[in-house]
């Protein structure tokens, strides 16, 4: 099991936040960072679609790479389909990623906290059950916003965003009662620490932004065995994106992020505009809403 690569998984690149982290506590892992992009943004699928089609796409993944654990990198898809995972395959370990509310209610001076997500991660009764269990003392906002994921895929891409937007999305969290205000926001999508030095900078007020990656990647890191001696990296960490697309900015970033952008055909993506010459990249689970 020790040299099983450690799959993460995400709609797109949000969940690169979390592999940076676990890079750092687990530097002579294998990984392999699998981005649903043909499905992106989940929050457009139906509920029990997006969950099948979860489901069938680990099918696939967990067959083709036999990896040691996999990181459901998605507030989105854990708070959804993480049981349905862990029912479906129980020789695997997964770790979800779950809105930060036990540590934000911990945290809080003002007792006004909110939860900045995607809509689906605010309507889903599992975030409404962490504030009932961990944060019953405090007042937790949900944000739900369309916007942001978008943004932050389109900034990690492109290297620029629109910084009134950004205002306008966080601008909900913001709130005065009695003299407090609201002094934590927790970014419950995992593309949205890509874009919180743009959140601090158009914030109405310094508040404490709360990032899961570091606690996701101990918790996968915890159900690991313990590496005896460095292991020997003969395989690259690489990217598999779904919808068999990619251009020249998403290679970039994934090479920033040292993965490789895998083909079928066994060669890597050339550092070229034109990836339509190259061999298709790995198809796995293409069916959409």
């Amino acid at each position: 099991m020790t040299d099983q690569p450690i799959l993460m998984f995400d709609s797109g690149v949000g969940g690169l936040t979390v592999l940076r982290e676990a890079r750092v506590l687990m530097p002579d892992r294998r990984f392999i960072y699998v981005a649903d992009d043909a499905a992106f943004p989940f929050g457009a699928w139906e509920e029990p679609a997006l969950k099948e089609h979860i489901l069938g796409l680990f099918a696939k993944l967990l067959d083709r790479f036999a990896p040691a654990i996999s990181v459901i990198a998605c507030n989105t898809a854990s708070t959804l389909v993480i049981d349905a995972l862990r029912e479906r395959f129980p020789g695997h370990p997964f770790v979800g990623t779950v809105p930060a509310v036990k540590p934000a209610a911990e945290r809080t001076r003002s007792g006004l906290v909110s939860v900045l997500a995607t809509p689906g991660t605010v309507k889903r009764q599992y975030t409404r059950d962490l504030i009932s269990k961990w944060a019953q003392k405090c007042h937790v906002r949900l944000v739900g916003s369309d916007r942001l994921a978008g943004l932050s895929e389109a900034y990690m891409r492109e290297g620029f965003v629109d910084e009134e937007v950004v205002r306008a999305e966080i601008a909900p969290c913001f709130i005065e009662r009695d003299g407090r205000r609201t002094d934590i926001v927790v970014l419950a999508c995992t593309h949205y620490p890509f874009l919180v030095n743009r959140m601090r900078k158009t914030a109405p007020w310094p508040v404490d932004w709360i990032d899961p990656a570091e606690a996701i990647a101990r918790r996968a890191l915890s159900l690991l065995p313990p590496i005896d001696g460095a292991l020997p990296q003969t395989e690259p960490d690489i990217a598999v994106f779904t919808s068999g697309k990619a251009d020249f900015a998403v290679n970039r970033l994934m090479q920033g992020f040292g993965l490789t952008v895998h083909l079928d055909s066994g060669k890597t993506a050339r550092h070229s505009n034109r990836f339509e010459d190259d061999a298709a990249l790995i198809r796995i689970g293409q069916d959409q809403p």
